[in-house]
């Protein structure tokens, strides 16, 4: 499979063995890797509860989209992690404002935990316009 990286400073920098997303040459699909509320520039978790975080989730998944070239139209897959499934109705609010119409396919999971005690963790996956 023919891959290429995508790097963006707009997005948290990985805190692991990981990249923060990477593209499949072969079939035009973006991997992102999954987002939490970090703050890009302090690499600090945003405060204020699941609403403030899904909000630094999606601003963040948004740079990485952009640093491929796609937009939220063009994703086709997304997975939601969730330390209460009491956050769902909020995190889903969030979600409808960043998601157009028609909506990618889409898991909802409780976690656990997730990393640096996010609340909700998200990882997209989206096909790339064709030239």
């Amino acid at each position: 499979m023919p891959k290429s990286i995508v790097n963006t400073d707009h997005a948290p920098a990985a805190i692991g063995t990981y990249s923060q997303a990477v593209l499949d040459e072969s079939t035009g699909l973006l991997f992102c890797s999954g987002q939490i509320g970090l703050d890009p520039s302090s690499g600090q978790m945003v405060s204020g509860g699941t609403a403030v975080e899904m909000e630094q989730i999606f601003e963040n998944v948004s740079a990485l989209l952009k640093a491929a070239e796609c937009t939220f139209g063009d994703v086709v897959r997304t997975t939601l992690y969730l330390i209460d499934m009491a956050d769902f109705a909020v995190a889903n609010e969030v979600y409808a404002r960043f998601i157009p119409e028609p909506y990618p396919a889409r898991s909802t999971v409780q976690a656990a935990a997730l990393p640096k005690g996010a609340r909700a963790e998200m990882e997209v996956t989206a096909v790339l316009p064709a030239p």
